[in-house]
């Protein structure tokens, strides 16, 4: 979905839930729909993801709920990443690891 388009969509949803028109299950039903596609990563641009955030693999493996190797994998291009560490990355990519914390509500 276009991302003006998108933004136009959830932002009358979160109005109308705001006046009770719209309950929260079919807000977040919304919101769900426009969430960005989840792309893929290249080993690269895993590589570059991490340094960008100063994390070392053990620590990055840490906040996307994987094991070092896992990383390691990732990073010498033997796995590819699945579609919620995919997600996970796209959100460091877009918000930085506070991103991340927010979610954990650690932030």
């Amino acid at each position: 979905m276009k991302k003006s388009v998108a933004d136009s969509l959830t932002s009358v949803i979160d109005d109308l839930y705001k006046d009770g028109t719209v309950d929260e299950i079919t807000m977040r039903e919304i919101h769900t729909l426009c969430l960005p596609d989840i792309k893929g990563y290249s080993a690269a641009q895993i590589i570059e993801l991490r340094k960008k955030v100063h994390l070392s693999q053990a620590a990055f493996a840490a906040v996307v709920n994987v094991s070092p190797s896992t990383v390691q994998k990732w990073e010498r291009g033997v796995k590819k990443p699945t579609g919620s560490s995919q997600r996970l990355f796209d959100i460091i990519e877009r918000k930085g690891i506070e991103g991340i914390l927010c979610i954990w509500g650690q932030a």
